[in-house]
């Protein structure tokens, strides 16, 4: 995008500053330019998160698409710049640009399938395994391919209160993968998980839940 259109659509934003909060009506959709977006969603009284969104990621776009308030909760955490693109100009985007349209699902696609993996997740009877089933979740959906492997802007803590985790469990977790090479620390700027290599990672969890799928070890 140029910076002639970012001077028509674009705005800045610091950690901290929220988007939109679940509940909300909503009337504009944001495209992040840089920086990133953490959706959350209140379950039970507790923000579980959904996403942390990065460059090339829509925001928002469910409550234009479907006219209906905003389901979950977007809070800026790191310095960001993103397009805002009110209703009638995604309608006429969708209308004459195809290319857009055809992104726009397959976005949505995505984000679907990302929330039917964290439903099976949940179903897991094995604490340890949904740890690592989320860290491949958020690889695979919402990861930043680096020269380091794919960076996951999350936390630990996050992990623990998305797949109904003790903490300590998923310090463990990730202690053990970060022992095997397959997890890393992300920049200081930027804390973040860092997975070295993802088929290998994917590989590991496989090779961990086949004695499950064939009954267990006689």
């Amino acid at each position: 995008m140029s910076e002639s259109s970012f001077a028509r659509y674009g705005r800045e934003y610091v950690p901290g500053d929220v988007l939109f909060r679940e509940g909300e009506s909503g009337d504009v959709m944001f495209v992040i330019q840089s920086g990133a977006v953490r959706i959350t969603k209140s379950v039970a009284g507790e923000d579980k998160l959904l996403a942390v969104l990065g460059p090339g990621e829509f925001v928002g776009e469910m409550a234009i698409l479907n006219q209906k308030p905003r389901n979950a909760t977007a809070t800026v955490t790191e310095p960001s710049r993103c397009l805002v693109i009110e209703a009638r100009k995604l309608e006429a985007m969708l209308q004459t640009n195809a290319e857009i349209a055809f992104r726009l699902i397959k976005k949505l696609a995505k984000r679907l399938d990302a929330v039917n993996a964290l439903v099976d997740i949940l179903m897991h009877r094995d604490p340890k395994a949904r740890v690592m089933l989320a860290l491949a979740r958020h690889a695979e959906s919402f990861g930043q391919p680096t020269p380091e492997g794919i960076r996951i802007r999350t936390s630990a803590e996050d992990l623990a209160r998305e797949v109904d985790v003790d903490l300590a469990i998923v310090d463990e977790v990730m202690a053990r993968l970060r022992r095997l090479k397959l997890l890393a620390d992300g920049p200081p700027a930027h804390p973040s998980i860092v997975v070295t290599d993802l088929r290998r990672f994917l590989d590991f969890i496989e090779f961990l839940e086949t004695p499950q799928k064939f009954g267990g070890e006689s």
